[in-house]
């Protein structure tokens, strides 16, 4: 795992130099702090700081191949890389070092784009053809890793991050409205977008090419969840999925540093490290975030698990403090605004790893979306009986049911609910049928930006997105379409970038995900939906298959989201910190545009009283107060990593 940066000069004008990438490098030193490598012929320039994991000697990049015509610089990891290795040895091919980037090397050699389809892993990378002239660009399936581009002049970048691209010092700073909107919506911004203009995402399983000034991209792979896959019996498909997570598992424990894993105390993460325990021989050490608010916290599940696999725990507690002091740090990272606090834990774990001298942790992250864990599959389920049976007695149960963690949602008024969970004139039909209850209660904080914002939007952020959606898409299930769209909109938007990549390199720490192993991915898209959602009973098939390896305790209970405390973080006995009165203050708010200064002070004032309880109003304030921090990281002069 590491950080990667470089551009291509597109004319003999040689527009950008090494001293630029220098740069570059220098400010995403933290993604790779064991090293630095820079190749440059004069036209291309491909740099990397590394993260050292697997072959620690001989790793080091940019690599080429034997006669030098093709430069990688590599981010991630590639899983399979021993298998791959054997195969190319095979084939002739001469390999200097025992690394996966150089596996990368030789597969493009043979299959060009097509090297992708081989690759088992999680990476971002740029290759440089000299012989072709050519730039080649490509992101892994889920999107697991960040890769980003612009073009400036005579010269094209790319890099792990925006501030990379910032360092160049060529790219004209500036906030993409709408991409404010898509977040305010949607959460995140779909690529290419990102939430500043005239710098692009490459979007999860795509490539680029780059040659004679002119830039292509294509999709690669995509996941059917159309379900017209071929069925098999339920014992069958339960083996079967055990068998891929147990492969998955073993592969992601390849490296040649220690590997740790994260224990929230939740199924996911509590299968994971079960699968570790269970069928592997490695040492583990798990960690974890408690809270200082026990609605928030989950310590006690965690540390029964622990108990049950034997492991060597450690634990983090995080305060309402501690999220006020890291909140600005985390933005730098994220790099886009972020509406909920729950990257700030998440950082801070990362630095409980670092600290106890470990590069490398495995998450469950991935198995809500592709096992139907979600509260939203489950609700799309009672939409869809709300839409059959608009005057059934059982529709406040079934609420209970769905939000058992949520009592105040319980008492909410009839009105309340009707609009919420209200199918509209289209019904089932719409192809947003699932998300369209969410996106619009997001939505209402539009109500805070001002004039100008609202002056410089396009159109509707939901209707931008469902022109990215496949073709045949509304002929899917509803439950099948909206694990489509956590799947390719949250996963990568915000789950594996703001609560994943950004703030586990904040500290050098790898993520690595068996659940998104893209094996898992294709074989849990093709199950039937009963058997992922039994009833209300989410991730029925994974809960059956891994009984025997849990404690009963953790497989039956109730799932709780992750979440951390949103609002009342900032606001202690009616005062917030000196950076936050400042980023909300009426003349600040002026000063930056986003927001009308009105309808924010009714907010903060809100805050001062201890009064905001809901999610809209909490994620008003944590988004307001995200665009402010990352306007005056990113806009107000050098990027600084504090306020």
């Amino acid at each position: 795992m590491c950080g990667i940066a470089g551009f291509l000069n597109l004319n003999d004008g040689k527009d950008a130099s090494i001293a630029t990438l220098k740069r570059m490098l220098s400010s995403i030193r933290h993604r790779g702090p064991d090293g630095a490598g820079v190749y440059y012929d004069g036209r291309a320039c491909l740099g990397h700081a590394r993260l050292s994991i697997i072959d620690l000697a001989g790793g080091t990049q940019p690599m080429c191949n034997e006669d030098k015509s093709v430069w990688i610089t590599f981010n991630g990891e590639i899983f399979n890389y021993i298998e791959l290795r054997e195969g190319l040895l095979k084939k002739g091919h001469v390999l200097k070092t025992h690394s996966d980037t150089e596996v990368i090397i030789h597969l493009y050699e043979d299959h060009g784009a097509e090297c992708l389809k081989y690759l088992n892993g999680q990476f971002a990378f740029a290759v440089w053809d000299k012989n072709k002239g050519e730039l080649f660009l490509a992101r892994d399936r889920l999107g697991i890793r960040p890769l980003f581009y612009a073009g400036s002049g005579g010269a094209f970048f790319f890099a792990s991050e925006i501030k990379a691209i910032f360092a160049a010092n060529v790219i004209e700073r500036a906030m993409d409205p709408d991409a404010l909107d898509e977040i305010f919506t949607l959460w995140c911004t779909v690529p290419p977008r990102t939430a500043f203009k005239g710098v692009s995402e490459l979007p999860p399983a795509h490539y680029m090419t780059v040659k004679n000034g002119v830039a292509s991209i294509k999709q690669y792979w995509d996941v059917d969840l159309s379900g017209c896959g071929e069925e098999l019996g339920f014992e069958d498909s339960m083996e079967a999925l055990k068998g891929l997570l147990i492969d998955a598992t073993r592969l992601r424990l390849r490296a040649d540093v220690p590997v740790g894993a994260y224990l929230s105390g939740g199924l996911d993460s509590s299968v994971t490290t079960a699968l570790i325990r269970n069928f592997s021989s490695a040492p583990l050490q798990t960690f974890s975030v408690a809270f200082e608010d026990g609605d928030y916290d989950e310590s006690v599940y965690q540390k029964e698990m622990a108990r049950a696999l034997g492991t060597e725990h450690h634990e983090i507690r995080c305060s309402y403090s501690d999220i006020s002091e890291n909140f600005a740090r985390v933005i730098w990272h994220t790099e886009k605004p972020i509406l909920r606090t729950a990257p700030v834990p998440l950082f801070l774990l990362s630095g409980l790893v670092r600290k106890n001298g470990f590069k490398v942790v495995l998450t469950g992250e991935g198995a809500d979306e592709v096992l139907g864990g979600y509260d939203i599959f489950r609700e799309t389920k009672i939409r869809q009986f709300w839409a059959r049976f608009p005057d059934s007695a059982h529709r406040p149960m079934l609420l209970k049911k769905l939000y058992p963690y949520l009592p105040a949602f319980q008492g909410q008024s009839k009105f309340y609910r009707e609009a919420f969970f209200n199918t509209g004139a289209a019904g089932t039909s719409d192809i947003l049928f699932s998300h369209r209850p969410r996106w619009r209660t997001a939505s209402r904080n539009r109500l805070f930006f001002s004039d100008w914002m609202r002056g410089m939007l396009k159109g509707s952020a939901e209707d931008a997105y469902a022109k990215t959606l496949p073709a045949g898409f509304e002929g899917w299930p509803p439950v099948a379409r909206a694990q489509y769209i956590e799947l390719k909109n949250l996963l990568p938007g915000y789950i594996l970038s703001s609560q994943g990549d950004r703030v586990s390199m904040a500290h050098s720490i790898e993520g690595r995900f068996p659940f998104l192993d893209h094996r898992v991915v294709e074989f849990c898209s093709r199950l039937p939906l009963r058997y992922k959602i039994r009833g209300l009973n989410e991730k029925f098939i994974l809960k059956k298959a891994m009984k025997p390896h849990l404690p009963e305790n953790i497989v039956k209970r109730t799932k709780q989201p992750y979440l951390a405390p949103d609002g009342k973080s900032f606001f202690k006995s009616g005062k917030a910190s000196d950076y936050v009165e400042d980023m909300l203050s009426d003349e600040r708010i002026t000063e930056y545009g986003y927001f009308n200064p009105g309808p924010v002070r009714l907010l903060v004032n809100k805050c001062r009283r201890g009064a905001v309880t809901g999610f809209r109003d909490n994620m008003a304030l944590v988004g307001i107060l995200s665009v402010q921090i990352l306007h005056r990281q990113f806009l107000k002069g050098p990027v600084a990593a504090a306020l």
